[in-house]
């Protein structure tokens, strides 16, 4: 189901787009009809486009952006079938998604841990993996209209890429349990004020606002900058991977239960899931 090994993106098929300008990778979503709606094929777009990235000296400095009104909506529920996994048993099927995950988490770990830096910009809806997505980047410039949740817990599910522990590491844990137990919404402003964007424009000035910080970045010694980012990594994302795993063990039981297929049917037939525990 998943394609780990080739390197192709058809035509027609493309979720992620690279453009090298001035010293700045442009990495932009590319998908906006379906709102850049994430999928296992975006994952795989997501580590093409790292490995390119990472031995290219030509790219001093990633810009992560978005086409269209939302910077990402999160998983298409209504296409949920389509990236299903599967198994003999039910204890199969939860270690397929749990090597699935592991590979998924490998892809963002490649992304996340590039040696230049990452600004995004963000516009509109950023749920989901789009919000475990933008506080991967190293700064998050968001749009006033910008609106952040993990919703996963209100379809029985567990926050599949770690957003919740970055809301933690940088937010505290207070606020990551408020944000992923519930699946709140919070604004642009409410983001700020929690850390998780550095900065908030009005939305015709976000593209312009992360290109100018990507330039003063990529104006900089790159050795400077790529040890900078490297050494606050090191000390931000201390027991980072251990907790990923257990995200990973988390995700993969309750992707196989019972109470997220209840909770993917009343998402997609617009009403209130009833959850059972199994």
């Amino acid at each position: 189901m998943i394609d780990t090994i080739g390197t192709h993106i058809a035509e027609g098929e493309e979720r992620l787009r690279l453009d090298i300008e001035d010293g700045i990778g442009v990495l932009t979503l590319c998908c906006p009809r379906k709102l850049n709606a994430w999928s296992w094929e975006s994952t795989r777009q997501l580590g093409i486009f790292a490995d390119r990235i990472r031995f290219d000296d030509s790219v001093r400095v990633v810009l992560l952006r978005a086409e269209g009104r939302a910077f990402c909506a999160g998983i298409d529920v209504t296409a949920s079938n389509s990236g299903a996994i599967g198994g003999r048993s039910g204890s199969e099927r939860t270690r397929n998604y749990y090597e699935g995950l592991r590979w998924v988490h490998e892809r963002f770990r490649a992304f996340a841990g590039l040696p230049q830096p990452i600004v995004a910009a963000v516009q509109g809806y950023c749920l989901g993996f789009g919000f475990e997505l933008a506080l991967m980047a190293d700064v998050r410039i968001a749009s006033d209209d910008a609106v952040f949740a993990l919703p996963e817990a209100q379809i029985g599910l567990a926050v599949d890429a770690g957003g919740d522990l970055r809301i933690a590491r940088d937010a505290g844990a207070g606020w990551a349990k408020l944000l992923s137990l519930t699946g709140r919404r919070i604004d642009a402003a409410t983001a700020e004020r929690l850390r998780l964007v550095q900065l908030v424009t009005r939305l015709a000035e976000v593209g312009g606002t992360a290109r100018e910080v990507a330039e003063e970045i990529a104006a900089n010694g790159p050795l400077a900058v790529q040890g900078i980012k490297r050494a606050i990594d090191a000390y931000a994302d201390a027991g980072m991977d251990a907790a990923l795993d257990r995200v990973a063990m988390n995700a993969a039981i309750t992707l196989t239960s019972e109470d997220s297929r209840a909770g993917y049917a009343a998402k997609r037939e617009r009403r209130a899931a009833t959850f059972e525990g199994k």
